[in-house]
């Protein structure tokens, strides 16, 4: 029997990242073949205020939160790997040893990496598309053409990176892990029991996935710039200004975004399927098939989340 779930995940160094009502689940494979967990309880957001659970808003802060959580999970499952320990041989890079210099407190690295994090993924996919805008709005009168033209671009530039990084060995078996999480939760889906056996037979391709998330934002981007009036109050917006108009913008389309990935995941309607399918598509370059060892990480990540009531009030 199918049920719905909001259990979701991360690909992590070796392991996997779970997410679930009350708990986040971060469990590693060390090169000795262990597999050792760090499991955190959590109060969501959506628990301790009630504006944080509007549509839209719930949207906004999910994205912010996702991104600490995954950079956090990320230097937790580097720490639990425990590379120094296991590669006698191991070397910390001059960037590590000034990140370790300026930054005593594990906190300031975290927020410091999101701050990176954001400032090169705006940047590179809203910037620079931007200034492109501003260069063909002299040959292009259309607000519509010229947002749609700035959207292929700016999806362009996404396809390309995530291409290219692809090709590193190391990313390779991240995106295994990847396919191993989406597998594990399908399974759990299906109400199977999670063996690698049962595992193994589902898709590696989930409509929550978060690659689906930044494909909706990727198009929805498109929909809600071609809003933006070419004047307000007589002040004409163009150039920089309206750069800064569509990054201000860039919440609310995170947050109808999440709405819409939230819906996909609950509904099995031919529209959801059908908006579903790039991101879907997109995962072809972003998840592998896990082989039998990633998918014993990935199921007891997820084991560790799982209500004991089996009740998900979070939903």
């Amino acid at each position: 029997m199918s049920k719905k779930t909001s259990i979701g995940g991360q690909a992590v160094l070796e392991g996997v990242m779970m997410k679930g009502p009350d708990k986040i689940a971060v469990c590693v494979r060390k090169t000795s073949g262990e597999i050792v967990s760090d499991i955190e309880n959590i109060k969501p957001s959506s628990k301790r205020n009630w504006f944080l659970k509007l549509p839209i808003i719930r949207g906004c802060i999910a994205f912010f939160e996702s991104m600490i959580i995954g950079i956090k999970t990320l230097m937790k499952s580097a720490d639990m790997y425990d590379l120094e320990e296991e590669d006698p041989n191991y070397k910390p890079s001059k960037v590590d040893e000034l990140i370790e210099k300026i930054f005593k407190n594990k906190d300031a690295v975290i927020y410091f990496s999101l701050v990176i994090a954001l400032v090169f993924s705006i940047g590179l996919f809203f910037i620079v598309p931007g200034i492109i805008f501003n260069l063909l709005s002299s040959v292009i009168q259309s607000r519509i053409v010229l947002n749609l033209v700035e959207g292929i671009i700016r999806i362009g530039i996404f396809l390309s990176y995530i291409t290219l990084v692809s090709f590193n060995k190391d990313i390779q078996r991240v995106f295994q892990y990847h396919g191993a999480e989406h597998k594990s939760i399908f399974t759990y889906e299906q109400g199977e029991e999670l063996t690698v056996e049962n595992v193994k037979k589902y898709p590696r391709f989930h409509p929550r996935c978060g690659t689906s998330f930044l494909m909706f934002v990727m198009i929805i981007s498109i929909l809600v710039f071609s809003v933006i009036p070419k004047e307000i109050g007589g002040i004409a917006i163009d150039g920089f200004v309206i750069i800064i108009a569509k990054l201000l913008l860039l919440p609310v389309i995170s947050g109808i975004s999440y709405e819409i990935i939230k819906w996909a995941g609950r509904s099995d309607a031919k529209l959801i399927a059908l908006l579903s399918k790039p991101g879907m598509w997109l995962q072809r370059i972003t998840t592998r098939e896990p082989d039998e060892s990633q998918l014993e990480v990935a199921i007891c990540s997820l084991k560790a989340v799982i209500p004991e009531n089996g009740e998900e009030d979070n939903w």
